[in-house]
């Protein structure tokens, strides 16, 4: 028999590779995987501790947030209080320590299930290269979004959903290495409205401005709520942008090509977790004062 220090107790014979082991102050800590299947395989015991979370509730709100009989939720109210996950005074049923500790390592896991299953073809065929690690395991602040796809009879427009949001905001920071043929137009309108705006260019994207938009881009960079930067590296990314209360992800796919599927978010989340990807590029970028340093 096995003992640890927190109180749990785990036989040899019980260990599987399917256990889980939590490392603290250099002591092994081992679940079973009895309370793995507790949590996991049935959806009634998981949508209780999800319930939970949110604070006690008595049976008769469990029932009606559940949508479920007596009959049925008590034999799970009886399964996760004999696993010490919730505890039941008087009426209100409500998380113990344990289970307080269980769904918050629950949620990341099925914020971010949620994401991937909503557009499962659209999430496994992307390139997220341009992305750092700390910010991808941090995929699920994206939260609630949409898919935009590609309108065939649209297809080399800027997206509806991208041109009615931005002459919204009143600040804009973008990303962009795909350059369309509207894109400086539209962002000069919006600084000539007064939208704060900054701008994170590619090297292809910067050449491409030499060539093409040199004189419109003048316009963009002198003025004073502009600011541009170039970025050192070259992130594997058509174009992200987040503004004051909407961000728009372009990723290209597995075969580094842009698709034209691009998703939409207005989640203050979102807008937290693209602000920290700017600060990543940002401490990556060099700023660019003057016209001369694109000639």
């Amino acid at each position: 028999m096995k003992c640890l220090t927190n109180g749990f107790k785990v036989t040899d014979n019980q260990m599987s590779p399917n256990i889980a082991i939590l490392q603290q102050s250099g002591n092994s800590m081992i679940m079973k995987t009895s309370l793995v299947n507790t949590v996991w395989f049935s959806e009634k015991r998981k949508n209780l501790l999800l319930l939970l979370n949110e604070g006690e509730r008595d049976i008769e709100q469990i029932k009606k947030s559940l949508n479920v009989t007596t009959r049925s939720i008590m034999p799970q109210i009886k399964t996760l209080k004999n696993e010490n996950l919730i505890k039941q005074e008087e009426e209100d049923f409500s998380l113990t320590v344990i289970g307080k500790i269980i769904v918050k390592n629950m949620l990341p896991f099925i914020e971010t299930s949620r994401i991937v299953e909503e557009n499962k073809d659209f999430w496994t065929s992307r390139n997220f290269d341009a992305i750092p690690a700390h910010l991808f395991s941090r995929i699920r602040y994206i939260g609630h979004y949409f898919l935009i796809e590609p309108d065939i009879n649209h297809m080399f427009e800027l997206p509806r959903e991208f041109v009615d949001n931005i002459p919204k905001s009143k600040t804009i920071t973008t990303f962009v290495s795909y350059l369309h043929p509207e894109f400086i137009s539209l962002y000069l309108k919006a600084a000539e409205s007064g939208t704060d705006i900054s701008l994170f260019l590619s090297e292809p994207a910067l050449e491409k401005i030499r060539k093409e938009y040199l004189e419109q881009f003048t316009e963009l960079i002198e003025m004073e709520n502009t600011t541009i930067f170039l970025c050192k590296e070259n992130p594997k990314i058509p174009m992200i942008t987040v503004t004051d209360w909407f961000c728009y992800i372009c990723l290209f796919n597995g075969e580094e090509r842009y698709d034209h599927r691009d998703i939409i978010s207005f989640d203050d989340s979102s807008l937290k977790w693209c602000h920290d990807l700017f600060d990543y590029y940002r401490n990556n970028s060099k700023k660019l004062y003057q016209i001369k340093e694109l000639e």
